[in-house]
């Protein structure tokens, strides 16, 4: 049967609450006052974490807050410490209700802080950029930065351009095609790598780059192709023959792979390969656009050693030059 007394803790006495069970094992309850000493938490913290629930309190006959003792306090280191985490108050408490694991809360907030660290460490090499460029240059470069804040962001625009030039792919296959492709952001960029970055963000910005490599890809008169998605996935398979030999440092060259990549074209037209065919594949290209050129340039800069299929394509253009201008 539960009884209120008061038992002597040194020179002080404290009213607690206890259970008798077999006359020999109590369980107290404490007053708010005995558990910030215990823990070392204040008396107007523990008041806080009452009101949002972290902390559960009972109340005696006088209507004061009562603790279970060592639960509470053991309770309270555990609020301590993952505040000294960085963890917040509503993550806390769902570990403490049950509702998420002290795993899964930890990897979140690692997560969060590796989110903000990736964003700092954005801003640093873009104020480092901005102060090593030449004076002359500064401004220019200040807006270059200026419309490329984020990592994250410029990435999300990268990809964004890509799925509406491949929008007649199906989407797994986009989705591979990205990943080989468009460069993540550097975790920790250089000044360099961060207007790097920033310049494909501006790439892919320009109003006419969609059309541009529409073009490359889809070659002469695109109206007449009969199933854009079948051709992009026949054209793929090509590049996919052709990266071994850039790899290789084949120069470009007449042979299977150039001869699949016109049939491939002309069968989406209702056509045969003919030198003709070649020739008008050759109209209006833009493969040397400076545009497309620098795009995969600074790709490859992020990529190192990865063979993107911008440079398969160009690889094979100059074949297809050479074997209809004979160049």
């Amino acid at each position: 049967m539960g009884r209120l007394c008061q038992y002597a803790r040194g020179s002080s006495w404290v009213e607690v609450q206890g259970v008798v069970r077999d006359d020999t094992r109590v369980s107290e309850l404490v007053g708010i006052g005995e558990l910030g000493r215990r823990s070392g938490v204040s008396v107007r913290t523990i008041r806080f974490y009452c009101d949002e629930g972290i902390v559960e309190a009972a109340r005696s006959a006088g209507g004061h807050r009562m603790f279970e003792g060592d639960a509470a306090v053991e309770r309270l280191m555990l609020v301590r410490r993952l505040r000294a985490l960085g963890l917040g108050l509503g993550a806390i408490g769902e570990v403490l209700r049950g509702e998420r694991s002290l795993e899964e809360a930890i990897a979140i907030e690692r997560a969060r802080l590796d989110g903000e660290f990736r964003e700092l460490a954005w801003r640093r090499a873009s104020v480092r950029a901005v102060q090593v460029a030449a004076p002359g240059e500064r401004g220019a470069r200040l807006a270059l930065l200026a419309a490329a804040q984020d990592g994250g962001a410029v990435y999300e625009g990268l990809v964004r351009f890509w799925r509406q030039v491949l929008a007649p792919v199906g989407r797994r296959e986009v989705d591979g095609w990205v990943g080989w492709n468009v460069p993540e952001p550097p975790g920790d960029p250089s000044a360099d790598e961060v207007v790097a970055y920033a310049e494909l963000a501006a790439l892919v910005e320009d109003p006419e780059m969609n059309g541009v490599v529409r073009q490359q890809l889809l070659r002469s008169r695109p109206e007449s192709i009969r199933d854009v998605g079948a051709l992009y996935v026949e054209v793929g398979d090509v590049m996919t023959e052709v990266v071994p030999l850039v790899s290789a440092g084949v120069r470009p060259r007449g042979g299977g792979e150039l001869d699949r990549f016109v049939d491939a074209h002309a069968r989406a037209r209702g056509e045969t390969d003919s030198p003709g065919f070649r020739e008008r594949m050759l109209v209006d290209a833009t493969d040397t656009d400076h545009r497309i050129h620098r795009y995969w340039a600074l790709t490859q800069r992020f990529l190192g050693t990865r063979i993107t299929v911008g440079r398969a394509h160009d690889w094979v253009y100059s074949a297809l030059a050479r074997d209809a201008y004979g160049t």
